[in-house]
């Protein structure tokens, strides 16, 4: 199974973040990523809609012989991951808003949080995120419309920049010194996040450590790909591929993106 792909899926084209930071922690090994961008957001579904969708996912990945699974979607890890854990003998790699090291490092006791609806509504994300905040404020805010900007490729866009204006003026005005995006496709705006935030605001991601947690699994179950073949690294999307090209463009010459029904 080591030269088995690692598996990974999201709402859409936003989980390639994640999927950067795993090809670069880890580029000998073959990769398998489902962008489900026909069903996206997911945030906006209910939990039963994100479960049936991330089960409808996680099959076909493990159709295609995936040796571990990584969920690079906040909102199907924080309301599916422990039905997937308990329903399928694989490893599962979540993702979840990075609220610790913001919590941690805060100087000012205030962070924000840009996340999906259904990330922050989740009993996972309250879980987690009060062990760290007790004494902290904590600013969140439900980046609606951002995601299909996103899929639709319109990063740089007016209508993307306006939006973000709007919900991050809570936030600079709680004079918030960390903002936590809590959503795979946020981190593709992070040039236009610098360009409104206080310069002294800390952005912060979940990519690298996904990526080292995934090694870790695979190190602990032996495995890390062994072989020296150079790897398959394979996209498929039940949407248009455009944006998805659009975002993995530096890799367009080791990577092949087909459209799939699924």
């Amino acid at each position: 199974m080591n030269n088995y792909p690692i598996g990974i899926f999201d709402s859409g084209v936003g989980g390639t973040s994640i999927w950067k930071e795993i090809n670069n922690l880890l580029p000998q090994e073959n990769t398998i990523y489902l962008a489900d961008s026909s069903n996206a957001p997911y945030g906006n579904k209910s939990v039963d809609e994100i479960i049936s969708l991330s089960i409808k996912n996680t099959e076909l990945l493990l159709k295609l012989n995936c040796k571990i699974i990584v969920v690079a979607c906040n909102t199907a890890t924080t309301n599916a991951i422990p039905v997937l854990r308990n329903k399928y003998d694989i490893p599962f790699i979540g993702i979840e808003p990075a609220i610790k090291p913001a919590a941690l490092n805060t100087k000012s006791k205030v962070i924000g949080v840009l996340a999906t609806k259904g990330t922050l509504s989740s009993c996972l994300f309250s879980e987690s995120s009060k062990d760290f905040t007790k004494d902290i404020k904590v600013v969140e805010v439900v980046g609606k419309g951002l995601v299909p900007l996103i899929e639709a490729g319109k990063i740089n866009s007016q209508e993307t920049n306006t939006l973000l204006r709007t919900y991050l003026t809570p936030m600079i005005k709680a004079k918030i010194d960390h903002l936590v995006l809590g959503c795979s496709h946020y981190p593709y705006l992070i040039p236009v996040l610098q360009k409104i935030l206080p310069k002294n605001v800390k952005i912060i991601d979940s990519g690298e450590a996904v990526a080292r947690q995934t090694k870790f699994i695979l190190s602990e179950k032996q495995l890390l790909s062994n072989s020296n073949k150079t790897p398959k690294l394979q996209f498929f999307t039940n949407y248009y591929t455009r944006t998805l090209k659009q975002l993995l463009l530096d890799y367009s010459n080791v990577i092949s993106i087909e459209r799939k029904e699924f």
